[in-house]
């Protein structure tokens, strides 16, 4: 596994889905689950986002070919899903979840909760799908899967590591911190829409790497 390739794709996959992102979104669990449940969920919906990055990380040009998506097409698609849930961060909406405030919290909500921004981020997915269909070859494949995997058990390592502190996390800081983070994610998606306008050759866009 070439340690360049590695890292860079480690990097790519620490800003869409790392623990600067995934710690806001189990923040706000923590103030309707306890401490072990909120672990429980860690686990699970961590194991969950593994198999499913590994899935399409694995079959990724299998999966663009079958269903005859092109590269620019993934981009708009995950860009515009992305953006509209961050839009959704910015005015304190819970797109993709069934909301943060219910009387008898469970795994299943919690692990729910967590579907859209974790376990099937669309930026994330996107992103898994983009690099490993980007060479050929199954080590190139396991490289990305690697570096996404690696990821995700970074940021359970920090979830069960900052269980108490984000336990004691005013709400009121949550959704400060979830509107400031929506603006931003709000314009990762548009640079995701505007990669994949300049690879369709959309007019006054330049070349974006």
């Amino acid at each position: 596994m070439n340690a360049f390739t590695f890292s860079a794709a480690f990097i790519t996959f620490f800003s869409v889905v790392g623990p600067p992102k995934v710690l806001l979104s189990f923040a706000g669990l923590a103030q309707v689950h306890p401490a072990d449940q909120l672990r429980k969920i860690a686990l699970i919906s961590s194991a969950a986002a593994v198999l499913v990055g590994i899935l399409a990380g694995v079959t990724a040009p299998w999966l663009l070919d079958l269903f005859h998506i092109s590269t620019p097409a993934l981009q708009l698609a995950g860009g515009l899903i992305f953006f509209l849930y961050a839009v959704g961060l910015v005015l304190g909406m819970h797109l993709g979840s069934d909301g943060p405030h219910q009387d008898a919290p469970d795994l299943v909500s919690g692990v729910r909760e967590l579907l859209m921004p974790y376990v099937v981020s669309p930026l994330a997915l996107t992103a898994v799908l983009i690099e490993a269909a980007a060479r050929s070859g199954f080590s190139w494949r396991s490289t990305v899967v690697g570096a996404y995997v690696a990821v995700i058990v970074l940021d359970l390592v920090c979830v069960l590591l900052l269980t108490r502190v984000l336990l004691h996390t005013h709400h009121a800081t949550i959704e400060l911190l979830g509107r400031l983070l929506g603006l931003l994610l709000a314009a990762v998606g548009v640079d995701l829409v505007l990669d994949g306008l300049s690879d369709l050759g959309v007019p006054g866009l330049d070349a974006r790497h």
